[in-house]
């Protein structure tokens, strides 16, 4: 059980650097964010099997993440189809 959640918080933490020093392109920030959502995900259900809990709560976290996946992925397309890369230093902000 210990095993388990060192490894499950060794990927929120891998997931974070990689969110915090990838900065460059827009796709691998997405799938550092997909990665802590599925560490996130495999907590809940450690934690929610180990104290034998209803499982109804991961399905509205799992809908709520696709939610997110579809729109980092619908702004990943609209970005690349009006800037051509998903650089963050080829568009402006403001």
């Amino acid at each position: 059980m210990m095993n388990m959640i060192f490894v499950i918080i060794m990927m929120f933490f891998t997931g974070n650097m990689i969110f915090v020093s990838k900065y460059k392109h827009l796709l691998i920030v997405l799938l550092s964010l997909e990665f802590i959502v599925l560490s996130i995900f495999f907590f809940l259900l450690v934690m929610l099997s180990f104290m034998e809990y209803n499982m109804y709560m991961l399905m509205v976290f799992l809908v709520f993440s696709v939610c997110e996946g579809a729109l980092g992925l619908s702004i990943l397309v609209s970005m690349i189809r009006t800037h051509g890369n998903d650089y963050f230093q080829s568009f402006n902000l403001l």
